[in-house]
């Protein structure tokens, strides 16, 4: 299992949302005891945040595997399934970030504005720390509610064919294809003019 670090060093950063995922990904492992090889465990994201990136690498759900599916719902909702029965987990993170003074809110506005100042950019540093401490040390029902069951699965990842856009010449998977005016072409050129 990876640590905390090995995973902002996948990510570039250590920062709250992908202390969230590591802390989900956490309670996924706990549960399945299994990390994906290939498609035994699958993640369907409801969001496109760094909580993702600590999911690929903890869990080894990924695009280029095919058991990483994208919903653009704006959600911190992770919802893990195990081939081949279907059992499932869903996690909605739930966390309530600390409440700040006036005086905290005051200087958090002066950095949305622009301002880098020393004393600005200490605060912030200090903020986010506090608050990747306060996550990675939490309770768990602190920080998401969890809910299981049994899902349909989606269907496993399909490898499709390859075809040369007769625009840009570029390689195109077949699904992607369009046709226009007898011309095989891709999803961009489609669209141009």
């Amino acid at each position: 299992m990876k640590t905390y670090d090995e995973v902002v060093e996948f990510h570039g950063h250590s920062c709250p949302g992908l202390a969230l995922g590591y802390r989900v990904s956490l309670r996924v492992l706990k549960e399945f005891r299994v990390r994906a090889e290939d498609e035994e465990l699958v993640a369907i994201v409801e969001n496109d945040s760094c909580a993702v990136d600590a999911i690929q690498g903890m869990t080894g759900c990924t695009f280029g595997k095919g058991n990483l599916i994208f919903r653009d719902y704006g959600k911190q909702v992770y919802t893990f399934l195990r081939r081949p029965s279907g059992k499932s987990i869903r996690i909605s993170v739930d966390w309530k970030r600390p409440a700040e003074t006036e005086a905290e809110k005051a200087v958090w506005e002066k950095y949305t504005k622009g301002d880098r100042s020393k004393k600005v950019l200490q605060f912030v540093h200090d903020r986010k720390a506090s608050r990747i401490r306060h996550i990675l040390e939490a309770d768990e029902r602190e920080l998401m509610a969890v809910r299981k069951g049994t899902e349909k699965l989606p269907p496993e990842a399909e490898i499709y064919r390859s075809v040369v856009c007769e625009s840009c010449g570029e390689k195109v998977a077949e699904p992607g294809v369009r046709i226009k005016d007898g011309r095989l072409l891709c999803i961009p050129c489609f669209g141009n003019k």
